[in-house]
């Protein structure tokens, strides 16, 4: 296993057309898959792992990978899904903001205002998370991975993983506690 991906790094870095070939061949599922869990939308993840691998070959020449290729590939994986709900929200906000000008006033409104913010500020504070917490708290909540399985894919223990995990949930209950109510 860890023979085919060493050889399709150094077909990559050759320029060989049969490194994205096997690449596509081994990880175009394994791919899908993990951009679904976090994008939920069959056809955009598939769209999302297209870009990657077009993007893999543009810069074959200069991908310099220090971990495993299976790693490697889904944090690419993770940070482009994370980019296009990043984007689809923005433009989402942005419509959201037209219909909110000519709409009427909502009973729920102020409700729905203050769950939107909340979701937007959760968002924006895991995009502003460290990159290493972010990705481990990526892998944990998004793809469903155990501590052990985040653990082996970046080579690192599990006790830093636990404390990735315990610093930016830190982060995000100060970011959320202006929203819980106190009774």
């Amino acid at each position: 296993m860890l023979d085919e991906d060493d050889k399709i790094i150094s077909l990559l870095a050759t320029g060989d057309q049969r490194a994205i070939d096997m690449l596509f061949d081994r990880y175009y599922s394994y791919l899908c898959n993990v951009v679904y869990r976090v994008i939920n939308d069959s056809d955009y993840a598939e769209d999302v792992v297209q870009e990657i691998f077009m993007d893999i070959w543009k810069k074959r020449e200069g991908i310099n990978i220090q971990i495993s290729l299976r790693a490697y590939l889904r944090r690419a994986a993770v940070n482009r899904a994370l980019n296009f709900l990043r984007k689809k929200r923005m433009k989402f906000d942005e419509t959201e903001d037209a219909v909110v000008s000519i709409a009427s006033p909502d009973v729920d409104g102020q409700g729905e205002m203050e769950r939107d913010e909340l979701e937007k500020r959760i968002h924006d504070c895991i995009e502003a998370l460290p990159p290493k917490c972010k990705m481990v708290f990526s892998m944990s909540r998004f793809e469903d991975m155990s501590y052990r399985e985040i653990s082996e894919a970046l080579d690192i223990s599990i006790k830093t993983v636990e404390n990735q995990i315990s610093k930016a949930l830190k982060i995000l209950r100060s970011t959320i506690q202006p929203y819980s109510v106190s009774g």
